[in-house]
């Protein structure tokens, strides 16, 4: 199942909501999101930096994934950076493969 790793800041009435709810009420409600796509939550940290949260998730398919990214995003109270998490099984095969390719200018 392919993983994503969520790059989390709270804004405006979101930073207010987690002072009200704490730290839990937002994993059980992030679990909660990502169970709704047929996803599972790996594990989430907050931290301290420009980044308030960190999530690794496991969604099913990128449709999945973009449908859970569009509908927290579009809240209004969160704004996500996603990465997508590349397994070393997946560079095993990805090296195997070969690629054709011209540079500019050659």
């Amino acid at each position: 199942m392919p993983k994503y790793l969520l790059h989390v800041n709270y804004i405006g009435e979101g930073i207010k909501g987690l002072l009200a709810e704490g730290g839990s009420s937002r994993k059980a409600a992030a679990e909660a999101a990502a169970s709704s796509v047929g996803g599972s939550l790996e594990s989430m940290y907050f931290a301290f930096g420009e980044t308030d949260c960190y999530v690794i998730a496991d969604m099913p398919s990128q449709h999945a994934a973009t449908a859970l990214l569009l509908m927290l995003n579009s809240s209004g109270r969160v704004q996500i950076k996603t990465t997508v998490l590349i397994a070393p099984e997946d560079v095993d095969a990805a090296v195997k493969l070969s690629p054709s390719y011209r540079a500019p200018g050659q």
